[in-house]
């Protein structure tokens, strides 16, 4: 099953991303992909089930994946050059509790699922891509006065030596 998001009016963000560096534009990015995603991580957090050990704690957004994760994700998305990719979910660099979250969510033969992630994203998909639409542009627009503070600073040195 696949789910598509669209997210419209960024076009002015755009624009103010081209006159920004690939790695200032990607940092804009990641911190406002970041900041939207954790109330996201927060409420998969207060979904995951109690007996599930350090799961809860488990939950973060990041973007790194395990060798596995990364294999599989390299063969879905080969074609596509994302800009900036997070994810959230348990992490297997957080304890045991990454280990098995995917067990929880979705079952196993002795174990029924406990869904935490899919109703934590059907709850926030909204609010996130509102979120991230907010921050985004205050994250872009920083990133450009940032730029144009050091080119001046910069030209200053040249004219001055």
């Amino acid at each position: 099953m696949s789910v598509t998001v669209s997210v419209s009016g960024l076009r002015e963000i755009e624009a103010q991303l081209a006159n920004l560096s690939r790695a200032a534009g990607k940092g804009a990015l990641r911190r406002a992909l970041h900041r939207a995603a954790k109330p996201l991580a927060e409420l998969a957090a207060s979904k995951a089930p109690e007996r599930s050990g350090a799961l809860k704690g488990s939950i973060i957004v990041g973007a790194k994946l395990n060798g596995r994760q990364t294999r599989l994700h390299r063969r879905l998305f080969r074609d596509e050059r994302a800009a900036v990719e997070l994810f959230v979910g348990p992490s297997y660099l957080r304890g045991d509790g990454g280990r098995h979250g995917h067990l929880v969510e979705f079952g196993t033969l002795h174990m029924a699922a406990q869904p935490f992630l899919r109703p934590a994203w059907d709850q926030d998909r909204e609010a996130l891509l509102e979120r991230l639409r907010a921050d985004l542009g205050e994250q872009v627009s920083k990133a450009v006065a940032r730029a144009e503070k050091r080119a001046a600073r910069a030209a200053a040195r040249r004219t001055g030596s």
